[in-house]
């Protein structure tokens, strides 16, 4: 099964678009991928996950991030065609325009598939597992097929990531109970979780507070991300064991104030 599906060209973003993702710390970015697009890459990427998946479990089996989605990481080192789609300078283009630079580097990609009858994704920040500045870090989240809210779309809390690192806590029932008790105290808008369409993205910030609902239906949720760094970060000294592991795992051979710019974070840019 291959691919060759382009993805070429760029997205040029307004203004407004800009600074709403730096107000609110989301955006969503209409057909980023045509629904053509997304659809050619689908059945790739649901080929490489399961291939390349250590969860065997059943569902019933599983703990409450165990239910939440079946997660393979770095599939673009695995799959030429995967590659295609993860290392697209149209999806960086828009990584780099939100985070005001010439250029993005890939720290890893996440297929997230959630199963018929998954469970809820609990409310996180994605950065608490980074040992990079969170701030200038985005994860693009795009889903493959058409998807509606009782799928597991996502939620954010709008604004959050303005007040940076609020937990320790890695993704479980502890961080729904604690970010529920952050956002009710600090006043967060809860974005609510709207259809997508194949192929729409939505972006969101390191530190923004988000989740996704279990998935009610009888049709797999597939989704496909890609977290970018600023060109330029340094690597910082892990806050917690999640970011002690992952500096072993996705910048391997690197070590605190070190440029993290290692063979597996490709730089990718946009025309300026």
């Amino acid at each position: 099964m291959s691919v060759t599906t382009p993805l070429a060209g760029t997205r040029r973003l307004s203004r407004v678009d800009i600074e709403r993702y730096r107000r609110d710390g989301h955006l969503l970015v209409p057909s980023l991928a045509s629904a053509e697009e997304a659809g050619s890459f689908a059945p790739v990427i649901a080929d490489a996950a399961a291939r390349h998946t250590q969860q065997v479990r059943p569902l019933a089996e599983r703990d409450t991030y165990g239910k939440a989605f079946l997660q393979v990481m770095n599939l673009w080192r695995e799959d030429g065609d995967v590659a295609r789609f993860v290392l697209a300078e149209r999806f960086a283009s828009v990584a780099a325009q939100l985070l005001g630079v010439a250029r993005v580097r890939v720290y890893h990609d996440q297929a997230l598939f959630k199963e018929p009858g998954g469970g809820y994704t609990p409310w996180h920040q994605d950065a608490m597992y980074w040992p990079l500045d969170g701030h200038r870090c985005i994860t693009m989240w795009m889903p493959l097929i058409d998807i509606v809210p009782q799928m597991g779309a996502l939620t954010f809390a709008t604004g959050s990531h303005a007040d940076g690192p609020l937990s320790d806590v890695t993704i479980s029932d502890a961080s729904e109970a604690h970010f529920e008790s952050v956002i009710a105290q600090r006043g967060f808008a809860r974005a609510k979780p709207r259809p997508m369409r194949a192929g729409d993205a939505t972006f969101h910030n390191g530190w923004t507070i988000h989740k996704a609902g279990g998935n009610d239906t009888d049709t797999l949720r597939a989704v496909m991300t890609v977290i970018y760094f600023a060109d330029g970060l340094t690597v910082q000294e892990p806050a917690n064991s999640a970011q002690a592991n992952d500096l072993r795992t996705w910048l391997p051979g690197l070590r605190p104030g070190d440029l993290a710019a290692g063979p597996t974070n490709p730089a990718l840019g946009h025309p300026g």
